[in-house]
């Protein structure tokens, strides 16, 4: 994927709560979504590996458990930007829905697809309602099955 014009991923500008981050890691990009307080929401394989080495094995994993972790230890060593590369396209959720959402969620394990369900679709469909990725070999919109069904049900909750 292009650097669409970022020559330097230096970043000094601190995230606001809802933004993407993407992290440039050898050969393809992580994302996060930034929470505030210098913490970010991700998702990771189950298996516990590192984040910083975790792209050969999420090739091969098919869960993935949602993490509340620091946005340096995401980042490591790398280099990221902040990215809400989709915010002419799609329409960002209040940032209070976004908060909401995201902490509904900390800590469940959901299913991963490095094509069709990876890290960007995670952090999108937070942000925006709807999963969407760029990364991989597909270039198509989908949703997150299991993240909307745990949505669906945070939103009846807070119906009643």
């Amino acid at each position: 994927m292009a650097l669409n014009g970022c020559f330097s991923l230096d970043y000094h500008v601190n995230p606001h709560p809802g933004d993407l981050i993407e992290v440039f890691r050898p050969g393809y990009q992580h994302w996060a979504l930034y929470l505030g307080d210098g913490y970010v929401i991700n998702i990771a394989p189950v298996d516990g590996i590192p984040s910083a080495f975790t792209s050969a094995k999420s090739v091969f994993s098919t869960k993935a458990l949602v993490k509340m972790q620091l946005l340096k230890e995401v980042v490591g060593n790398d280099k990221y930007r902040i990215n809400n590369k989709y915010d002419e396209t799609h329409s960002p959720l209040p940032v209070d829905e976004v908060m909401q959402r995201s902490e509904f969620v900390i800590g469940q394990e959901v299913a991963y697809d490095l094509l069709v369900n990876n890290c960007e679709h995670f952090v999108t469909l937070l942000r925006y309602g709807e999963g969407v990725s760029e990364q991989g070999f597909c270039h198509e919109r989908r949703r997150t099955t299991q993240i909307q069904q745990r949505t669906k049900q945070y939103n009846k909750v807070q119906q009643r």
